[in-house]
């Protein structure tokens, strides 16, 4: 085998150092078409490029091409997915603004409702402590003109009977009871008005 191996390679340098030595007397030994080497690798050239042709165009490209057909209809589906979202979302967005208003619409409306019966109960229980307050207040004027005129009437009997307690030191005589009354009651008088 490596004989064999041997033999054609030093052939083929044999050939190649022929072919060499002729095609620079000629040119370019690779477009050399009187070489029967030349001939074959062209012959084998389009052979290779015909077969590969056929295998790209019958199997690897529609496979190929399958892909991104799928691929492309994949992401128009995703795209659609997508947009149909955003709409659900945009919808969403919508449905819960007009939602927050509505319920701080609501909430408005409680808030003036609770503030104007908190409002409503404070005057009720204001105008039921002021009745209290009022009567109360009646009362201890009652009270205060009662002892005032108790203490006035009980004034008017000290000062009576001081004056003549003091009269009668002062003088040693014993004071008439009419005459201390009167002047009791002239001096009062006086000062009330």
């Amino acid at each position: 085998m490596r004989s064999i191996a041997a033999i054609s390679g030093l052939a083929g340098v044999l050939l190649t150092s022929s072919a060499f030595a002729e095609g620079a007397k000629k040119g370019m030994p690779q477009l050399d078409f009187h070489n029967p080497l030349t001939i074959s690798q062209v012959v084998w050239l389009a052979i290779i490029f015909t077969v590969l042709y056929v295998l790209l165009s019958k199997w690897a490209l529609p496979q190929v091409a399958g892909v991104l057909e799928a691929r492309a209809s994949a992401i128009a589906a995703d795209l659609d997915a997508a947009r149909g979202a955003k709409q659900a979302a945009d919808a969403a967005i919508a449905e819960l603004t007009q939602a927050t208003i509505a319920a701080q619409a609501t909430a408005r409306g409680e808030i003036a409702t609770a503030t104007a019966a908190a409002k409503d109960a404070a005057d009720a229980q204001s105008a039921i402590l002021n009745a209290k307050l009022e009567a109360q207040l009646a009362a201890a004027e009652k009270q205060i003109d009662a002892a005032r005129a108790s203490a006035v009437g009980a004034l008017r009997q000290v000062a009576t009977e001081a004056t003549a307690v003091v009269v009668s030191r002062l003088t040693g005589l014993t004071a008439d009871a009419a005459a201390v009354e009167q002047a009791v009651g002239s001096v009062l008088a006086a000062r009330a008005a």
